[in-house]
């Protein structure tokens, strides 16, 4: 694996970010998003272990929500 995606979300509700991985089991929070990117660095190191290699690069893809009302 050269590459692993996190889809980010914004919460609305209580502030911070949520982030999952595309395809592996990783999940994390920050409250801001050198939070989030130091946690994120963080979950990747701790889930791949050093038998198994890691990606090389970890690519953040923001998805914000927009509602309309009507």
């Amino acid at each position: 694996m050269t590459e692993i995606i996190f889809d980010v979300r914004e919460d609305e509700v209580d502030g911070g970010y949520t982030a999952s991985a595309l395809g592996v089991g990783i999940h994390t929070q920050g409250e801001s998003l050198d939070e989030l990117r130091a946690n994120v660095k963080e979950a990747v190191d701790c889930y791949f272990e050093e038998t198994m290699e890691s990606p090389k690069v970890i690519r953040l893809h923001f998805v914000r929500d927009e509602v309309l009302a009507r």
